[in-house]
């Protein structure tokens, strides 16, 4: 019976994806701002609901504005919880435009793609710079790497000079944490975390099929005030500031 729950949520999120993949590719064509994270914000939670993401909201995300958001990443998973709240780009590993249908997604989505070699670096310092230029708000996972959820990877620093670029006042950082409140319905143990977080060297396609066979899990979203890069500080500082706050809110949220 859960392999049919599984096979039939697959379904219905092609179903779904379907036509509004083919609509967001018709919005790019002409137009490229604010309005066209609509359609990816609605498939988003689309998405949620067939598989069976929950989201609690605490704090007030900001929209309006051009920000950079930063937070703790847990799984794959946190994309399409994320994406249902805020209108603005990920930032992702390269190698995640060429994995199969989950690449081509996030091109339409908009996602800006950075390298780790240095023959790519000038491309995707181009890319990044054009986005911030045109006013789009990023996303970012500072840690490079999801993680399981009981705390905090060092966060990469050399990331946080997005929030100060050449020739552009600095862009203001609104932190947020993730943290899994419920999984299959129970709360968060050492025991089921892994049916949601993905991180080490487990594999994609068995974690997202056992995940799909599962009733889904439920996690909350704590926004927390916006950070104003100084420039009086350097992106080292500013990147323990951000980290600081965020493990603080992981604070006793260790599974048992």
């Amino acid at each position: 019976m859960t392999s049919l729950l599984a096979v039939f949520k697959i379904f219905l999120m092609a179903i779904w994806s379907i036509p509004l993949v083919l609509i967001q590719i018709c919005v790019l064509i002409f137009h490229k701002g604010a309005g066209a994270y609509i359609v990816p914000r609605f498939w988003h939670k689309g998405i949620c609901k067939i598989i069976g993401l929950k989201t609690e909201i605490c704090g007030e995300p900001v929209h309006g504005q051009q920000l950079i958001y930063i937070s703790n990443h847990l799984s794959y998973l946190d994309i399409p919880v994320i994406g249902s709240y805020l209108l603005a780009s990920f930032i992702a590993k390269e190698e995640v435009a060429h994995w199969p249908v989950l690449g081509f997604l996030s091109k339409v989505q908009q996602t800006a793609f950075i390298s780790r070699t240095s023959a790519h670096a000038k491309k995707v310092t181009n890319a990044l710079d054009s986005m911030l230029k045109q006013g789009k708000s990023l996303i970012l996972f500072p840690e490079g790497t999801s993680a399981a959820g009981t705390g905090v990877l060092p966060f990469k620093s050399s990331l946080f000079s997005l929030a100060m670029p050449k020739d552009m006042k600095p862009i203001p950082i609104q932190p947020f944490i993730i943290n899994l409140i419920l999984v299959n319905g129970e709360p968060t143990t050492s025991h089921n975390r892994d049916l949601y977080s993905w991180y080490g060297d487990m594999d994609f396609a068995p974690h997202i099929w056992k995940f799909m066979k599962n009733k889904g899990a439920t996690v909350r979203l704590t926004f927390l005030p916006v950070v104003q890069p100084d420039e009086a500080i350097d992106r080292k500082a500013l990147c323990r500031i951000v980290q600081d706050q965020i493990e603080s809110g992981l604070i006793g949220q260790e599974p048992l």
